[in-house]
């Protein structure tokens, strides 16, 4: 019939899903993520390599040299590994996001009756299973080479939590790099000229007061600085300062920056 248009039944939910829907088309997408690494398990090889590979390397490379022996150097390493692998893994959703709509995934989700915003959330929430692995692969690895926390498990577990939550934070920024770039390898090349001097122009390493005076300056206000201080004060020390605020501020800030600009070049693209 003239002027008659067909909508397709997934077009018309999409328009009119409410919140609770949403949230379970989200959590089934996360869920779709975590079949993901299920089935392709090399996923995983970052966050399970990564912790145990770089905390060997380091340790045993900068700790007599640092602090003298490896020993002492294992409660100024830990926590540097663990901030510079759990927010290196963020990358990874920025790439998987940007290969799908490669692949012409998101368009095949288009057809279902959920909501849009559901593959993009479900990716983001999959993905700190994959903090959780690095988190704990990270600290276990540092416990067999010798390392006891001060803080005690208490303060470890709300370390790493905290680790996890601001690396979901930062993945808000790699998943906007996922959707306007063209493509994946693109995605990686950008994320990592952000984080490679981010990560190693701080406090992760080496003591800041052994760099040169310029230097000093920009690793004192370098957030990964700040993240890395407040997993240390809470694992060593059992201690809560400002630098566990003032990361989470920060990543408050970059949710509420990124996250509407990533879901509107996202409802753009798809």
């Amino acid at each position: 019939m003239k002027g008659t248009s067909i909508h397709p039944a997934g077009s018309q939910l999409k328009n009119n899903t409410s919140f609770g829907q949403t949230v379970r088309n989200s959590f089934t997408m996360a869920y779709r993520g975590l079949l993901k690494i299920r089935r392709t398990p090399e996923q995983l090889f970052d966050v399970t390599f990564q912790p145990i590979i770089f905390t060997l390397m380091f340790t045993y490379i900068f700790g007599g040299a640092i602090s003298g022996n490896v020993q002492s150097y294992l409660p100024v390493i830990i926590p540097g590994i663990l901030v510079q692998t759990v927010i290196t893994t963020s990358i990874v959703t920025g790439v998987q996001l940007r290969e799908d709509m490669e692949k012409g995934v998101f368009d095949r989700f288009k057809s279902l009756p959920i909501a849009r915003i559901a593959p993009l959330a479900g990716a983001l929430l999959a993905d700190t299973i994959r903090y959780t692995i690095a988190t704990v692969l990270t600290f276990a690895m540092g416990y067999i080479m010798g390392y006891r926390p001060g803080g005690g498990l208490g303060y470890v577990v709300i370390a790493g939590l905290l680790v996890i939550v601001c690396s979901w934070a930062i993945s808000w920024i790699f998943a906007f790099f996922g959707v306007i770039a063209r493509t994946a390898s693109s995605v990686q090349g950008i994320s990592m000229i952000v984080l490679f001097p981010l990560t190693f122009l701080s406090n992760a390493f080496v003591p800041v007061k052994t760099m040169p005076g310029w230097l000093q300056w920009f690793v004192t206000i370098n957030p990964i600085s700040h993240l890395v201080t407040a997993v240390r004060e809470l694992a060593n020390h059992g201690t809560i300062g400002w630098d566990p605020a003032i990361s989470l501020i920060g990543a408050a800030v970059i949710v509420v920056i990124f996250a509407p600009i990533t879901v509107r070049a996202y409802m753009r693209r798809t």
